[in-house]
């Protein structure tokens, strides 16, 4: 992750895509194509103006099936305990040194 809102995509990521959206506009597009959870989805136009002409993903793409097994959350959640860890390590640190200088 770059920033909260950036991600740095990894060359399988980009090839997943790529392949996706190959599949999508193929003369064979459906058989090669289907929606995946939390991915993609083909709209159709009539639903793309329903949501007039708005093409946020989160509007066509269903992300409660996506999160299925919990996968996802367990990794992000372990790498949050795992921040939190650390960081409350610090902040001991900087408490010891706050209460020795106000000693002096």
């Amino acid at each position: 992750m770059i920033s909260r809102s950036q991600k740095e995509l990894a060359k399988t990521e980009i090839e997943k895509i790529a392949e996706t959206y190959h599949n999508w506009r193929s003369k064979e597009w459906e058989t090669e194509y289907k929606d995946v959870p939390g991915f993609c989805k083909s709209a159709d136009i009539e639903t793309i103006r329903k949501n007039n002409y708005v093409l946020t993903p989160v509007r066509y793409i269903d992300f409660k099936e996506a999160e299925g097994d919990g996968h996802v959350f367990d990794d992000r959640m372990n790498s949050f305990i795992e921040t939190l860890k650390q960081q409350m390590q610090k902040a001991k640190i900087w408490m010891k040194r706050l209460k020795i200088i106000c000693k002096e």
